[in-house]
């Protein structure tokens, strides 16, 4: 059933539906017109702006939000991963955050299902599912299905977690690229999660990595994808707001978080949530292999390389997803931008 709501604000268009009244809890108005149920999906770069633009959208619209994050799965992760507060989350319902404690792991498949289940049962309570986030794989999980992969065999991965150990992920990229040269040569020699899962699947599928992918099992989702992605006209000002904000963490408390995280779980770096940025360049500062000014250095670099990883992702869906409307971060009025479109987005 297609769906239409009203928005409060003066300055936009008039659109036919219910009115939200502010302190009203919104509902959706159902509209003679059979259709797949809207899901708005919000992506971008870190520091462009999502959470912000997020609750924009849950002040003018009956929403949710389903984060699109594999960092914010994990429970007591708070600021390295830059969660949303409390008093963020409590403006309207948020969904897949602080799932899983940061010893288990939360692969795409398992998003995929979970997001599914949770717009079916948001679009129930006649409301309208926002998914936000930056961690792309998601979204084309979301989109395109997922690859006949092999289940991942944790005695491979222990064991090329120890060659690793002993032998450093450079050495695994190279074993790699001798199994594989095409797959290695899209990996960085550093990337070791992709270079574990690419040695994995190669290793049990003795085929290459392009092939396994090739063999894609594919459910369209029920649902009218709509998404709206955020970019920087100056990769600068965005490398700037990266800097800014990871300093904000080792003000904020990253270092401490990550020594009681170390105190509460049996935790080692192989692990993914100790792989996420600003986390394991904290352990090697608690480790005493790196001094604070390291640690920052190599925490702002990380984070822009992940940023400058999320927009090549971006321009890939440019290219092949033709509903996908793009908006400039740096704009000084995104969130209303990010309303307005999604609110022209709903109605077209």
């Amino acid at each position: 059933m297609r769906t239409s709501v009203r928005h409060t604000d003066p300055d936009t268009p008039k659109r036919h539906g219910t009115r939200i009244m502010r302190g009203q809890l919104p509902v959706l108005t159902p509209m003679p017109h059979t259709d797949l149920p809207p899901a708005l999906l919000l992506l971008g770069p870190t520091a462009s702006g999502k959470t912000a633009s997020a609750l924009a959208l849950a002040h003018a619209l009956p929403v949710e939000i389903i984060s699109v994050d594999s960092a914010l799965v994990y429970r007591d992760m708070d600021i390295g991963t830059a969660k949303p507060t409390a008093a963020e989350q409590a403006v309207c319902p948020h969904h897949l955050i602080d799932i899983i404690t940061p010893e288990e792991a939360y692969s795409a498949a398992s998003f995929r299902d979970d997001a599914l289940r949770l717009m079916a049962e948001i679009t129930a309570r006649g409301r309208i599912p926002v998914l936000a986030g930056g961690t792309m794989l998601y979204f084309k999980a979301l989109r395109d299905g997922l690859s006949a992969l092999p289940q991942a065999d944790a005695r491979l991965r222990r064991q090329i977690d120890d060659d690793a150990m002993r032998l450093g992920w450079p050495a695994m990229h190279a074993e790699l690229a001798r199994l594989d040269p095409e797959a290695a040569a899209r990996l960085e020699p550093g990337d070791a999660q992709r270079i574990q899962r690419a040695l994995e699947i190669v290793r049990v599928t003795r085929r290459p990595l392009a092939e396994s992918y090739a063999r894609r099992e594919m459910t369209p989702p029920p649902f009218r994808l709509l998404p709206i992605a955020l970019a920087p006209s100056d990769r600068k000002v965005l490398h700037d707001r990266i800097a800014d904000r990871f300093s904000q963490m080792l003000d904020g408390g990253l270092i401490d978080e990550l020594a009681q995280l170390r105190q509460r779980y049996t935790l080692n770096t192989s692990m993914p949530s100790m792989r996420c940025v600003g986390y394991r360049q904290a352990w090697a500062y608690l480790d005493g292999e790196d001094d604070i000014e390291t640690l920052r250095f190599k925490g702002i670099a990380a984070t822009r390389q992940l940023a400058k990883r999320q927009l090549t992702w971006q321009r890939q869906f440019r290219d092949t997803w033709p509903e996908l409307v793009e908006l400039d971060c740096l704009r000084a009025d995104l969130a209303t931008a990010v309303r307005n479109t999604a609110l022209e987005r709903l109605e077209s």
